[in-house]
């Protein structure tokens, strides 16, 4: 049996938290960095680490000292350019705002993603096909992404699991 680890990034700067941060790149905080969050992850010998592209995954990872692959499947899902940056309130005033988006998630992902809810679970799929099934991985990504690694691995629906982790926070998924 092997374990995949996965990693949310390191904190971002209070003005960028709570805000829709797809492909902005984007530094970590360090003065808002809990460096005893990593002790952990430093004491495991990993076979493989994975990590977005974009510099909130790779700085978190270099914080470890650790060697990674960086692959762009990785990322977090494509919000469109007028919602990148922007947190709901500032959405929610835009005049193509309308209430019937938050009927159901999908609907939300629509009106919110320029990437589509399938072509990003496909290529999140695609990278994890990839992946030896006798290996400890440890990837670090994006809140959105780890949902979905999780939701792929578990079989649990996206749409309808709470699963989120904080910043540095970490889960570890028993793969067979």
């Amino acid at each position: 049996m092997a374990i995949i680890t996965l990693l949310r990034h390191a904190p971002l700067p209070l003005k960028y938290q709570k805000r829709y941060i797809g492909h902005s790149d984007i530094n970590i905080d360090l003065s808002l960095t809990e460096f005893s969050f990593l002790d952990e992850i430093k004491k495991r010998d990993y076979d493989l680490i994975f990590s977005s592209d974009l510099k909130r995954c790779t700085q978190t990872l270099d914080l470890l000292g650790l060697s990674y692959k960086k692959d762009k499947r990785l990322r977090e899902v494509e919000f469109k350019e007028e919602f990148e940056l922007k947190n709901f309130e500032e959405i929610e005033k835009t005049d193509i705002f309308d209430k019937k988006y938050l009927d159901s998630f999908l609907a939300w992902h629509g009106f919110l993603c320029k990437e589509s809810f399938t072509k990003f679970q496909s290529r999140v799929a695609e990278f994890l096909k990839e992946l030896p099934k006798n290996k400890d991985i440890l990837i670090c990504s994006h809140g959105g992404t780890i949902k979905m690694i999780n939701s792929i691995l578990t079989k649990e629906d996206y749409c309808l699991t709470p699963f989120s982790l904080k910043y540095l926070e970490k889960v570890d998924i028993n793969i067979t």
